[in-house]
Formats: C-alpha cells, structure tokens, sequence
C-alpha cells in the first residue's frame, strides 16, 4: 500500500473532512475537498481548521512518503481569501527542505479558479521507526 492509500484510510480526522490526497511523488503532494455547509463558520465562509486539516494531510503525504514516521512540529498558515461553500480546494505541499530529520514544506491551498486561499508551512521530525501498517 503506497502512502496516498495509506493515509486516505487511516487519517480518519481528515477523511471524515472531507480531504482526501489524489497525487503524490518525491517532489509534492496533493490533497483536494470540495466546501461543504459543514465547513462553515459564523462568517458563512470556510472554518480555518477545515482549511489547515487539508494542507495537514498534504504535508504528512510529502513528509511521510519516504516510509519513515514523521510528525509536524511546527505549522503556520496565512489565510489570503475566503473559500465558500461549493468551492473545490487543492493542496499542494511542495520540500523546501527534504532533510534527513527536520523536512520543510510549504503549501499553497487555492480554489477551483487557482485563487490562493491560503499559504502554509511546516516543519516535521523523522523518528528512527517505519510507518505503521494497518
């Protein structure tokens, strides 16, 4: 099992989002979720948590594709423009860094008319252990 099924069935979080990674390969990770009523806030605009889980599931493709455990130790995300119910959003994680121990991303989350949505970044630890399997 590559890891774009691997994590499509065991980030439970994230697929019950609605988020679900479509492309992986040494170079980035993609993540896409369409914008439902459930993913609103009192603004009646996407919740930003919606937004950081999907860039999240992009990152940990890109991060744990090498089969080693890697978890995020530090994210930040820039919110540019609001997503609204019925857009589809596409999360690119590309390396800044594909460092050994600490890799670095960044993620551009944009919407169907490639309007950037928001900007993340991340940083993540490699353990010394495999991937678990289901």
């Amino acid at each position: 099992m590559d890891i774009k099924e691997l994590l499509n069935v065991t980030d439970h979080f994230a697929a019950r989002a609605g988020c679900k990674i479509v492309e992986v390969d040494g170079h980035h990770a993609v993540a896409e979720m369409t914008v439902t009523g459930d993913h609103l806030n009192g603004g009646h605009v996407c919740q930003g948590g919606a937004l950081f889980t999907l860039a999240d599931l992009a990152i940990a493709a890109l991060m744990n594709q090498h089969g080693e455990l890697t978890f995020g130790i530090s994210n930040n995300i820039m919110f540019v423009s609001s997503a609204r119910e019925g857009d589809h959003l596409r999360a690119e994680a590309i390396f800044v860094s594909d460092h050994h121990k600490i890799p670095s991303v960044e993620v551009r989350v944009t919407n169907q008319d490639n309007t950037l949505i928001c900007h993340v970044t991340g940083m993540g630890y490699r353990k010394s252990k495999p991937l678990p399997k289901l």
